[in-house]
């Protein structure tokens, strides 16, 4: 891990909180994971994305209130201190009264004989999540197909589960995503009169924004893309192609984000600066050589992902203040159907120097990733309806999981495997999961 950040994350992480957080002491997720499920030390990329995880302010959506269980053995601390079964006869109470009863065979069962059509969107950090949400489905007796079957962009994906073709997916990043929600049907109703969002999974964790170089922020005074925008001698570093205008590195087409940069330039007023919009991991590896380079580039990226391993806040780039003081808001500047959700007020200003521009201002309000889903197949699966809510896997669980993933050979087969694992180390969280949904619905 690179200097600066241990400096900086130390006398933070000491006492039991990153700067700025709860002083509630970090939840078990936080504190184990400085070990991979082996038991081994984590490699450099975990841990850097751990302390990166930390800074961004996500231990705290990990983590949760102080009462929610987030890890396989959150209640064994209780559990401990219960009277033993002679102290309270509890010997003698009927077995199907016993508080360890198994009813993993009625569980398993409940979903026999229905078939579930899973998608995924097209972006590799949502992998993880979908994979466990199948597995899990698949413990209650649903027969799942693979997500990866029906890789979507958002603008396909909420047109399959408003037709029927696709129940669910877990890739939701709303509120941009509510735009889509805004698509008129062939009669005449909107996606969103057919779709559900899902309460649940990582609430306000999706951070996003723009980086930069470090070394070239620092060494020409970059503090802001309003800058860029308006001083040509600095629009000129980054004007790549001689046309006289800047250009940065944005989203993938139909990744929701291409319309909100769009939206920005146009509500900022930025006639210097273009967006070049083309797939996200060439982009990337684009990016990564100029930064590494020390050469100028800006860059659209979001956590939590492996990305923010390789172009590292404090340490290759900075995240960049896309205007001190103003924020888009629902005026909709590029006239597109559903343009108001594009509204990222109040942004998000929570790094320090080491790590963002200042005053800092990304300019993007922290996302929630949620589920959606077909209200067909809500209505249809009580036992769906009353189990989504309840699953909330830990961002740093799955951020790492994440990054075990970017290591990997980039198999469907390696993905299933990081997955299963989680839920093997994690069962008796999913099985509360499971319990409850069907205490719920029995």
């Amino acid at each position: 891990m690179p200097v600066h950040l241990v400096a900086f994350l130390a006398p933070r992480v000491r006492s039991g909180r990153p700067n700025g957080l709860s002083s509630r002491p970090l939840c078990d997720a936080c504190r184990t994971a400085h070990y991979s499920r082996e038991g081994k030390h984590m490699n450099k990329s975990m841990k850097l994305l751990i302390a990166l995880l930390a800074v961004f302010g996500l231990v705290a959506a990990a983590c949760g209130d102080d009462d929610d269980s987030t890890t396989a053995d959150a209640g064994a601390s209780d559990a401990a201190d219960e009277p033993a079964a002679d102290e309270t006869g509890a010997e003698d109470a009927p077995a199907e009264d016993a508080a360890d009863e198994d009813h993993s065979d009625d569980i398993s069962s409940i979903g026999a004989g229905v078939e579930v059509t899973m998608g995924r969107a097209n972006w590799a950090s949502g992998y993880i999540q979908a994979e466990i949400y199948k597995q899990t489905l698949e413990q209650a007796g649903y027969t799942v197909s693979s997500p990866s079957l029906l890789e979507l962009d958002p603008s396909a994906g909420y047109l399959a589960m408003a037709e029927g073709s696709m129940d669910f997916w877990t890739n939701s990043w709303y509120p941009g995503h509510l735009s889509w929600h805004e698509a008129e049907l062939t009669d005449g109703s909107l996606v969103g009169d057919h779709v559900s969002i899902v309460d649940g999974l990582f609430a306000g964790a999706g951070v996003q924004g723009f980086l930069i170089t470090k070394s070239v922020a620092e060494e020409n005074g970059i503090t802001s893309m309003q800058q860029i925008n308006d001083d040509p001698a600095i629009a000129a570093l980054f004007d790549t192609d001689g046309n006289g205008t800047a250009e940065i590195f944005g989203c993938q087409e139909s990744w929701t984000c291409d319309n909100i940069i769009t939206a920005q330039i146009a509500y900022y007023g930025w006639d210097n600066i273009e967006q070049t919009i083309a797939s996200y991991d060439a982009m990337f590896a684009q990016a990564t050589d100029l930064a590494n380079a020390g050469d100028p580039m800006v860059i659209y990226t979001w956590t939590p992902s492996s990305y923010v391993t390789t172009l590292i806040p404090g340490d290759n780039v900075l995240w960049l203040t896309m205007e001190e003081t103003d924020i888009i808001d629902d005026s909709n500047p590029s006239g597109v159907e559903g343009g108001e959700f594009y509204d990222q007020r109040p942004g998000f200003d929570g790094f320090g120097a080491d790590f963002c521009t200042q005053p800092c201002q990304l300019g993007w309000k922290p996302a929630d990733i949620q589920v959606t889903a077909s209200n067909d197949f809500l209505a249809a699966n009580p036992f769906v309806e009353a189990l989504f809510p309840l699953m909330r896997p830990s961002v740093i669980d799955v951020s790492i999981l994440q990054v075990e993933q970017s290591n990997g050979d980039g198999s469907e087969a390696a993905v299933e495997s990081i997955a299963a694992g989680w839920i093997a180390d994690n069962q008796d969280l999913v099985s509360s999961w499971l319990e409850e949904a069907a205490a719920a619905v029995s």
